[in-house]
């Protein structure tokens, strides 16, 4: 039987609707759904088959879900089917098909959940903060849902290419290189002020974790810079300042436990002529000319100039208006890079790609999904864009403002020090990424049911006691015995794991993987509890070595279930509390 017993359960209901009204056409049974109930009164799953095919079947549903649920109803390992509300079809399992789920889980370990789908590759972008200090703690919500959803959908049976898009072609990178020159003229006592004065925007980076940079500098260079114009040094410091960062993001990332598997520069694609080819295709797809746009409502973008530019045909693929590609100065927009971005992941073989953005980028998704669809040509590319919300670090009831080294954001590594990778990972997932967040230090660290990594972890915790306690698990145990309403629960929150990596994969969601773990620790705490007031479910009995083999089966279910959704969210489970 396959691990996923939803799926097991629609091809029983696909094959009894096809005896009931045969020739369906596939577009229709592509949209019946087996999803859990909400309430155990309505059984364990409800199906909207008969909803799905009353019209194209030309007949009322709850007709067809009444003679569905008859014939569902004779399926061995169903214990009824009943036809509820408007044409649902609720289904409750016998209890020994849920018993028999346990194998299965102990079978494929820590794998369980694991699609045996190939669905091909897929790229996820995330992070890729500009190359001009180490992270705050806005880039590490991007960082640790790119990640988890990298994760998850290498878990859906995807081939996951985690990638990290430098951005070190613009303003920022020059800003950096100045910036740079005065922590190397201080280095070697010379005042920066006339310097500082003759920039434009003044010094844009004036934190401490520049000073080991202009030292290094000085001390290779010694004073050979020093009132030199800008072109004779403004190359050499850029490229050794972006160097000594993405150093500083690197380890940051992986103090968080993040690995991206590829590093694109901006600066050597647009180098190697990768805007202008991406340009050129376009332009051979009759999408690019030459035209004024209309001035914009509201706040004007940097790119829009009251003159003729080149311009791309993005409202022919869903996008408000046309977007320029060049400027009348000839230089290309920040736009044209991002088509040659993702052109350059195409050509790479990526039909399917992810990126996470921060939220300020909101107003740029339609522009860059239109760019996608237009450089497939066929339509078959997809972008998906998932967008995180900013998040306020708080402490004892205060926000944290900024760290000593960065003078202006909380750094990555700071947050990381105070309570761990494992409680940031799990809680920067414990909130849609969309919705704002405020990441309290004191609930991060406090011992209970209100800190969900606790918790989760104290549940894992448990069952390794037990695990410890016991000794060996028998896979082979008679599991007639678990049918306690608290055993049953669990069970029934075990099997929906594979079914919830295929949902969090396709709507690119990972905080459902914490929101599913913290949700399995409560039904596992609730039968743990259950058992200091009923002797007869504690899991250790020496007089009954049947129940004992099967309540450890379920604990090590559970156990390994708790395993792989940690993995997903990148957290390390813990073997006991300390």
């Amino acid at each position: 039987m396959s691990e996923n017993l939803f799926l097991v359960l629609r091809s029983w209901v696909l094959a009894e609707l096809a005896v009931l009204l045969p020739g369906l056409p596939e577009e229709v049974l592509r949209k019946v759904e087996l999803t859990p109930t909400r309430d155990a009164a309505h059984g364990d799953m409800a199906s909207n088959a008969a909803m799905v095919a009353a019209k194209p079947a030309g007949k009322n549903p709850r007709e067809i879900a009444a003679t569905l649920s008859e014939a569902l109803s004779k399926r061995e390992g169903i214990a009824k089917a009943e036809p509820a509300g408007p044409g649902f079809v609720n289904i409750t399992l016998e209890t020994g098909l849920l018993q028999r789920q346990l194998p299965v889980i102990l079978a494929a370990e820590q794998k369980y959940g694991q699609s045996p789908a190939l669905r091909g590759p897929i790229n996820v972008e995330y992070v890729s903060a500009n190359p001009t200090g180490p992270l705050h703690v806005g880039h590490c919500r991007g960082a640790v849902v790119g990640d988890a959803l990298a994760n998850l959908l290498s878990k859906a049976g995807y081939d996951v290419t985690k990638e990290y898009y430098i951005n070190d072609a613009g303003a920022q990178v020059i800003a950096l290189a100045r910036s740079v020159y005065v922590r190397y003229l201080e280095a070697l006592g010379r005042s920066p002020d006339a310097y500082i004065a003759t920039v434009n925007g003044g010094m844009q980076y004036g934190g401490a974790y520049l000073l080991p940079v202009g030292a290094a500098l000085a001390e290779a260079h010694g004073d050979n810079f020093v009132d030199e114009p800008e072109d004779s040094w403004l190359d050499l410091f850029r490229d050794f300042a972006v160097e000594k960062m993405l150093e500083l993001i690197r380890e940051d990332l992986a103090a968080l436990g993040v690995r991206h598997d590829v590093f694109i520069s901006e600066r050597a694609m647009v180098e190697a002529g990768g805007v202008e080819t991406a340009i050129d295709d376009l332009e051979e797809k009759g999408l690019i000319y030459r035209g004024v746009l209309e001035p914009p409502k509201g706040k004007t973008p940097d790119d829009w100039e009251p003159r003729e530019q080149m311009l791309f045909r993005s409202t022919a693929f869903g996008d408000d208006v046309d977007r320029p590609v060049q400027k009348s100065d000839g230089s290309w927009t920040y736009f044209a890079n991002d088509i040659a971005n993702h052109a350059d992941k195409m050509s790479r073989g990526f039909g399917e790609m992810i990126n996470v953005w921060g939220a300020d980028h909101g107003g740029y998704v339609r522009r860059v999904v239109a760019a996608v669809k237009a450089l497939s040509g066929n339509g078959e590319a997809r972008l998906d864009v998932v967008l995180c919300q900013i998040v306020r670090v708080m402490k004892d009831g205060e926000p944290v403002r900024m760290s000593k080294r960065a003078g202006t954001f909380v750094e990555l590594r700071d947050l990381l020090e105070e309570v761990g990778p494992d409680a940031v990972r799990f809680l920067m997932l414990m909130r849609k990424s969309d919705a704002q967040m405020e990441f309290d230090l004191n609930a991060a660290v406090a011992q209970t049911r209100e800190n969900p990594v606790f918790y989760v972890q104290y549940a894992h915790a448990r069952c390794r006691s037990v695990l410890r306690a016991a000794a060996q698990v028998d896979a082979g145990a008679a599991l007639d015995s678990l049918n306690a309403p608290e055993e049953l629960a669990l069970i029934r929150r075990l099997i929906s794991w594979p079914r919830l990596v295929e949902q969090a994969a396709e709507a690119r969601e990972p905080h459902r993987v914490a929101f599913f773990l913290y949700e399995l620790a409560g039904d596992f705490h609730a039968l743990w509890n259950a058992g200091r007031e009923n002797a007869t479910l504690r899991f250790l009995q020496e007089d009954k070595p049947a129940e004992t083999a099967a309540r450890v089966a379920l604990v090590a279910a559970t156990a390994l279930v708790l395993r792989s959704g940690l993995a997903v969210l990148g957290v390390t489970p813990v073997e006991e509390m300390r």
